[in-house]
C-alpha cells in the first residue's frame, strides 16, 4: 500500500469510532427520516415543528424567516432550533421528501463522526501512533456533555465545531486559514449562536495570536478581520438572528451557571461517584469530565510534577487562547458563584449583567474549557510517558469512560431507540377541528405568549392543516411583539372583537374574561376536545358545522364537586398543564375564582402536595378575596383535604367583588429538578384535584 493510501486508510479510523460509537449511544432508529416519535416532548418537539412549518412555508428574504411558525410574535428559523444549516439544505428538495421528514438523526450520526474526526486531527498534533490518537479519540467523543444535549437541545449537541475551533488554533501553520476559519464560522453561525460565540472567541484569540507572533501580518489580519465579520453578520442576517429585536436578552445569567463542583459532578452519569447538591440551575453548566477522564488526570498530574512535559512551553506560545479559555470561565461561573449548595454573589453593574443576559444559560459557555482541559490530560499523559505506556494508560480510561457513563447515556439510548411512528398522538379528534380549519387561515392562543399551555396540541393542528399559529415554542421571541400581541388581546377580550380569520384556543383567564363579552349571536365559545374555543363568525357561516355553546361560567353549585382534570376557567392564574388527576400548581403563588350561592358556608379542596423524601413537607397559606382562612403544612403526598371557611366577612367581601377569589401561597414550593430529580424545573407545591361547595 503506498503512503497516501494509507493514510487515507487510517483517516477512515476516527469515522469508524465515530459511527460505531452513535450506534451504542443512540442507535439506528433516528436514522429512519419518516421516524419523529423521538421528537415528541420538550425542546426536540419545537426543533421539529419549525422545521416542519419551514419546509412549506414560501421563501423569504432573509432566508430564515418561518412566517407561519411564530406569525408576528417571532420566526426565525434559528429560535425554533431546527440547525438553519440542515433547513436550508433540505428545503428545497421539501417537494420530493416524504411527508414526514426529519433530518436531526442524520445530525446526531454527523455530530458522532465529526467529533471523532476533529478529536483524531488534535491528538494528531500529540502523537503519531495510530493507536494513542485513535484511544485519545474515543475519550473526546465519550463526552458527558456532548450527550446531555442530544437528550433535547439537538443543535447544541454539534460540540465538533468547538473541536474544529481548537484545532484550527492550535495547528503550527497557517496556510488556508482564512477559507477553513470562515467556513467554521459560517457553518456554526447557521447552527446555534452559543457555539457562535465560543468559536468566535476562539478564533480571535488565534487571530491576535499569530499577528503578535508574525506570523500573520497586521494587513492580511485586517482584511480576516473584517472578510470573516461579515460574512458571519450574512449569515447570522440570512438565519434569522435580527428577527427579534430586543427579545435577544432574556433574565437567567447566575442562575443557569457553572458550579465549581461541575468538572466532578456526575449528576447521574457515573455508576461510581455519587451526585454532589448543587443549585436549581446549575444543570446548565453540566460539564462532568467522566471517571475515565479523572482517572487519566491523575496520570497526567503525576507526568506533570515530573517535568519535562512541555506544556509551560506550549501554553507560553497560545497564551492570549489561554487568557480567552480563562475569561470564558469567569463568565460560566456568573456573578453568583456556586459552590455546591454554598452560593456567593459579587457585584456586577446592570449595564454589565444585563448583556450578559443575552447568553443566559452561562454554564454552556466552559465547553471549550471542557476540551481544553481533556486536550491538556491527553497532552501530558502523551509526553509524559512512553507510547506503549501512554496507549494502555489512555485504554484503561476510555474503558472506564465508556462503562462508567453509561449510567447516563443508557437512558438517551432507550429514549431515541422507542418504536418509530411518523406522527404524534393528538386529543384534537373532534370534526369541528377539521371544519374550523376551511375556515380560519390562523389559529392563536388567548393569552399570547412564549409557550403558552397546549402549544404542541396547537402547532401540531395548525401544520396538519396548513395554518399559521402563535401557538409555538420559540428560544426567543420579540419583547415588544408579545407586549403589543398582549395588549391588543387584552382589547379583544375586554370588547369581545375577535380578528375574523383566526380561531382562537384560550387559557383559563382568558375563558373567564371572554365568557363575559362574547357575543353569542355570532361568535362560539365552547369547549372541544378539553380546550376553550373562541370562533369568531362561527354562527354566521352556513358551511359550519352546528356545535352548541358552552357557558363556561365560574358558577359552583352547593355539593357539586369541581374536577380540575381538563382546562377549567376557574383555574385563573399560577397553575400548570393539566394532568389526568389534576394540576401542579406553578410557582410560589396561584389563585382559582368561582362563584358560590349566598347559602354556601365553605369549600373543601382535594389536593396533593409535592412531598419527597428530601422535601418532606409543604406549607400552604390560603387567602379568600384578600382574608386570611388558613395555614398548614401538608406533609403527605396524596389525600389532603383544606377546609375553607367561609366567614361573615368574607361573605361581605363576596358581595362586593361578585366573586371569591381564592388565593394560594406556597412558600415551600420547589422544581424536581432542584431535588435532583431529573431535568423537571417546574416549581411545583400544590396540586388541585377538586374543589366543593358546602
Amino acid at each position: 500500500m503506498t503512503a497516501r493510501g494509507r493514510h487515507y486508510s487510517l483517516s477512515l479510523l476516527p469515522l469508524l469510532l465515530g459511527a460505531l460509537a452513535f450506534l451504542l449511544v443512540i442507535g439506528p432508529r433516528v436514522l429512519d427520516p419518516t421516524n419523529i416519535a423521538w421528537l415528541g416532548e420538550g425542546d426536540a418537539a419545537t426543533h421539529y415543528m419549525g422545521w416542519a412549518f419551514f419546509r412549506h412555508s414560501p421563501w423569504t428574504f432573509p432566508l430564515g424567516m418561518n412566517p407561519s411558525y411564530g406569525l408576528e410574535l417571532g420566526n426565525g428559523i434559528i429560535f425554533s432550533d431546527s440547525n438553519p444549516l440542515l433547513a436550508f439544505m433540505f428545503k428545497p428538495f421539501s417537494a420530493w421528501l416524504p411527508d414526514t421528514f426529519q433530518y436531526f438523526g442524520f445530525w446526531l450520526l454527523a455530530c458522532f463522526v465529526l467529533q471523532a474526526w476533529f478529536a483524531w486531527k488534535l491528538t494528531g498534533l500529540l502523537s503519531s501512533s495510530v493507536w494513542v490518537r485513535l484511544l485519545g479519540t474515543g475519550l473526546f467523543v465519550f463526552s458527558p456533555p456532548m450527550f446531555l444535549r442530544m437528550g433535547g437541545h439537538l443543535s447544541l449537541s454539534g460540540h465538533f465545531l468547538i473541536l474544529a475551533a481548537l484545532y484550527l488554533a492550535l495547528r503550527p501553520g497557517v496556510e488556508k486559514r482564512r477559507l477553513a476559519w470562515g467556513a467554521l464560522l459560517a457553518a456554526t453561525a447557521l447552527v446555534h449562536a452559543y457555539l457562535l460565540a465560543m468559536v468566535a472567541l476562539i478564533w480571535l484569540a488565534d487571530l491576535a495570536t499569530r499577528t503578535h507572533q508574525g506570523t500573520l501580518s497586521r494587513r492580511r489580519a485586517g482584511i480576516e478581520l473584517a472578510g470573516l465579520f461579515l460574512l458571519v453578520a450574512f449569515c447570522c442576517w440570512q438565519a434569522g438572528y435580527f428577527s427579534v429585536g430586543g427579545g435577544t436578552v432574556a433574565g437567567g445569567y447566575g442562575l443557569y451557571r457553572l458550579n465549581v463542583m461541575s468538572l466532578v459532578n456526575p449528576s447521574g452519569w457515573s455508576h461510581v461517584l455519587r451526585d454532589i447538591p448543587q443549585g436549581p440551575g446549575d444543570y446548565e453548566g453540566f460539564n462532568y469530565l467522566g471517571l475515565g477522564i479523572l482517572v487519566l488526570a491523575i496520570c497526567a498530574g503525576v507526568a506533570l510534577l515530573q517535568g519535562n512535559t512541555g506544556l509551560r512551553r506550549a501554553m507560553r506560545n497560545r497564551w492570549l487562547l489561554l487568557v480567552a479559555l480563562i475569561g470564558l470561565t469567569l463568565f460560566s461561573l456568573t456573578n453568583h458563584l456556586g459552590i455546591g449548595l454554598l452560593e456567593v454573589h459579587y457585584w456586577l453593574p446592570k449595564s454589565l449583567e444585563q448583556a450578559a443576559n443575552v447568553f443566559r444559560a452561562a454554564g454552556r459557555m466552559f465547553w471549550p474549557v471542557f476540551y481544553a482541559i481533556v486536550f491538556v490530560v491527553i497532552f501530558l499523559v502523551i509526553r509524559g510517558n512512553r507510547p506503549r505506556a501512554a496507549a494502555c494508560l489512555l485504554a484503561i480510561a476510555l474503558v472506564v469512560q465508556v462503562l462508567d457513563t453509561h449510567a447516563g447515556w443508557a437512558g438517551l439510548r432507550k429514549n431515541r431507540m422507542q418504536p418509530a411512528a411518523s406522527s404524534w398522538p393528538t386529543s384534537m379528534s373532534d370534526p369541528f377541528w377539521a371544519s374550523a380549519a376551511g375556515h380560519y387561515s390562523k389559529v392563536r392562543t388567548l393569552m399570547p405568549q412564549n409557550q403558552p399551555e397546549n402549544w404542541l396540541l396547537t402547532s401540531q393542528y395548525a401544520l396538519s392543516h396548513g395554518l399559521g399559529t402563535d401557538g409555538v415554542y420559540l428560544g426567543r421571541m420579540g419583547t415588544r411583539e408579545i407586549e403589543q400581541a398582549q395588549r391588543r388581546a387584552d382589547q379583544m377580550l375586554a370588547s369581545g372583537e375577535y380578528e375574523a380569520d383566526s380561531l382562537y384556543i384560550l387559557d383559563s383567564r382568558a375563558a373567564l374574561l371572554a365568557a363575559k363579552t362574547v357575543h353569542r349571536q355570532t361568535d362560539l365559545l365552547t369547549r372541544v376536545d378539553g380546550l376553550v374555543v373562541l370562533a369568531p363568525g362561527w354562527k354566521s357561516c352556513a358551511q359550519c358545522r352546528p356545535f352548541a355553546d358552552e357557558t363556561l361560567d365560574v358558577q359552583a353549585r352547593l355539593g357539586e364537586r369541581q374536577v380540575f382534570n381538563r382546562a377549567n376557567a376557574m383555574l385563573t392564574s399560577g397553575w400548570g398543564r393539566v394532568e389526568d388527576w389534576g394540576t401542579w400548581s406553578e410557582g410560589m403563588a396561584a389563585e382559582v375564582v368561582l362563584r358560590v350561592p349566598p347559602q354556601a358556608r365553605g369549600i373543601a379542596i382535594e389536593a396533593a402536595a409535592f412531598i419527597q423524601p428530601r422535601h418532606t413537607s409543604q406549607r400552604v397559606e390560603v387567602s379568600i378575596n384578600g382574608i386570611a382562612v388558613l395555614s398548614t403544612r401538608l406533609t403527605r403526598l396524596q389525600d389532603n383535604t383544606l377546609e375553607l371557611p367561609l366567614t361573615p366577612a368574607i361573605r361581605e367581601a363576596m358581595e362586593v367583588e361578585g366573586q371569591v377569589r381564592v388565593q394560594f401561597h406556597l412558600p415551600d414550593a420547589i422544581s424536581p429538578k432542584a431535588l435532583g430529580l431529573g431535568t423537571d424545573e417546574r416549581v411545583l407545591g400544590l396540586g388541585l384535584k377538586s374543589l366543593t361547595v358546602n
